[in-house]
């Protein structure tokens, strides 16, 4: 079990504390203006814990891509109406009115620096400007898990200067991720679904070696089913990986962990709302079709496993639930999920999204806000931005 330093365990008062956020938030294409704040949101508990703790809290996040030069402006605007209070913005990270405003900051008050990714030393980890942030401040606080996968120099490079803890949102996603998988309550099931075998590989084989069952779906069944000898139609399939997909059946055989594959699903030519659709055997669709969901049968095979399991991961959708028409296996197996017992978590990405799409993300156990680094996590790769705090 990971275990390390949290904001808690660390005295703040009247310390200067870097946080490390994610404010890499969405912004309207037509009005220019953020179109979700659920990432500003997930930042209020350790800030308001900072503020309310006497601490000078400056924080920085990255947004968008390196060289796109997306300002963070906006985002000190929403999170000053979501706090109550001014939120003040330095308009460059390296420049002496930064470091003014830094040297005025008083107990309680918030500093937002401008976009990390505006400098390019950020993506490289350069030390020299890890160090200049890390001048700043006193503390550093991580609460950043949707880049702690990433040794940048806003997530990695800082802990070199400073004593370096996790936030409440960091903390959070280790106690249900490393939780869930490496000290779960049994039997525990994991399910994996996606476009393809080559994105979710170390996934699966980290997954073999904790599971009592896993359950694969999306398209990347369609390899499984090839290399069985079944016939998949026009369904994708990735054929430079047919052995890889033999190998991980042979390995859930070796390790006694229950594999299950779709065995019924919705085919259609195309891929849309207006697209006639049919239900076959996974293992026999027709030339011209493509598998675009699970059917029946699976919906009920699935869910079978879901109301026995005590610990339920999930990690990519079973269907292409972006078009409705194909969006009842994701909806039903999330549903299931929902209603069940068991401790349930989300692995980010499309499956956050699909749980948010039908309404249910407030009836899961723990909904990960990190996609890459959920996925890192599951695959049992350590991520710097966490491993480089301080253990208790």
């Amino acid at each position: 079990m990971l275990n390390k330093k949290s904001v808690e365990d660390i005295d703040v008062n009247g310390k200067r504390v870097l946080v490390r956020c994610d404010f890499n938030v969405p912004f309207d294409k037509v009005t220019g203006e953020i179109s979700s704040d659920k990432r500003i949101v997930e930042s209020l508990k350790t800030i308001n814990y900072l503020i309310d703790n006497n601490a000078k809290v400056i924080l920085c996040s990255h947004i968008g891509k390196t060289g796109q030069n997306k300002s963070l402006e906006k985002v000190a605007k929403r999170l000053s109406e979501l706090l109550r209070k001014n939120v003040a913005f330095a308009k460059e990270i390296v420049s002496n009115e930064t470091k003014d405003m830094v040297d005025e900051l008083k107990c309680g008050e918030v500093l937002l620096l401008e976009n990390t990714r505006m400098y390019e030393e950020e993506e490289k980890n350069d030390l020299e400007f890890a160090k200049k942030l890390a001048s700043f401040a006193d503390i550093f606080v991580n609460d950043a898990f949707g880049s702690a996968h990433r040794a940048h120099a806003s997530t990695e490079g800082v802990t070199h200067f400073l004593p370096s803890v996790c936030g409440f949102l960091i903390k959070k996603e280790i106690d249900a991720l490393d939780g869930g998988i490496n000290n779960p309550k049994r039997p525990l099931l994991a399910i994996v679904g996606g476009s393809k075998v080559s994105s979710k590989i170390d996934v699966l084989n980290n997954l073999l070696d904790k599971v009592d069952t896993l359950i694969i779906g999306g398209a990347m069944t369609y390899t499984f089913v090839k290399a069985q000898g079944g016939r998949i139609g026009n369904s994708l399939c990735e054929d430079d990986k047919l052995q890889v997909a033999a190998d991980i059946l042979n390995k859930g055989l070796e390790k006694e962990v229950r594999i299950l594959l779709p065995v019924d699903n919705v085919v259609a030519k195309e891929m849309t709302e207006e697209a006639e659709t049919m239900v076959t055997n996974v293992n026999e669709v027709p030339e011209g079709y493509m598998g675009l969901d699970i059917g029946p049968k699976t919906i009920e095979l699935f869910k079978q496993e879901i109301e026995v399991a005590n610990t339920i991961v999930w990690n990519g959708p079973v269907g292409v639930f972006e078009v409705n028409k194909f969006a009842t296996g994701t909806k039903e197996i999330a549903t299931a999920m929902a209603n069940s017992n068991a401790v349930t978590i989300i692995g980010g990405g499309d499956s956050a999204a699909a749980v948010e799409k039908f309404g249910l993300e407030d009836k899961m156990s723990h909904v990960s806000t990190g996609g890459g680094a959920s996925l890192e996590f599951m695959e049992g790769k350590s991520l710097p931005g966490i491993e480089a705090l301080e253990d208790k």
